[in-house]
């Protein structure tokens, strides 16, 4: 299924990477001191605790590159915000789009069930008339067989009539012959 219209829009702005930050704080920073032990006894609860930085034993002072994590976390987040919308109106066009055809198979099956029924109707109404035709064709069937009996009898009387008239003839012929002697 294709996308189309908004659906579009969203899946090319999925697509699309976020652009790599490039906010970074090249600094070169003295090496740390080292601080003083001190006992737990001695320590007190109000201060604050130093972040050590790792050390490096190279001299003079050792770069560090710190990349900008306040400003990113925002975007990050409104980017996944983006991203988990766009992919939910995704998801919902499909989801939308397979109902859709599901809605559209029930409807072609109901409609292929009624074709069906109308198609079993229509073939018990012929079954009965046939039905009916052959118990009719069974009633007549007596007066067939006496209208071909009928129709035998006047091809042989037509056959007698033919022969009675040739004989006929053959009479007349000879009953002139005789009349002129």
């Amino acid at each position: 299924m294709a996308a189309t219209g908004e659906e579009a829009a969203a899946m090319d702005s999925i697509c699309k990477a976020p652009a790599p930050p490039t906010d970074l704080n090249l600094t070169v920073q003295p090496e740390p001191e080292p601080e003083p032990r001190k006992d737990a006894a001695t320590s007190d609860a109000t201060e604050t605790p130093k972040v050590k930085r790792p050390s490096n034993n190279n001299e003079g002072g050792v770069e560090t590159a710190e990349e900008a994590t306040e400003p990113a976390e925002p975007d990050i987040n409104e980017l996944c915000r983006d991203m988990f919308d766009k992919m939910a109106v995704f998801l919902q066009g499909e989801l939308t789009a397979t109902c859709e055809d599901y809605k559209l198979l029930e409807n072609m099956n109901k409609l292929t069930s009624l074709k069906y029924m109308e198609m079993k109707d229509i073939s018990i109404n012929i079954s009965r008339n046939l039905q009916d035709l052959n118990q009719k064709y069974a009633g007549l069937q007596p007066y067939l067989d006496q209208i071909n009996q009928i129709e035998e009898q006047v091809t042989a009387l037509e056959q007698a009539a033919y022969k009675l008239d040739t004989y006929s003839k053959k009479l007349e012929a000879k009953f002139k012959k005789l009349e002129k002697r």
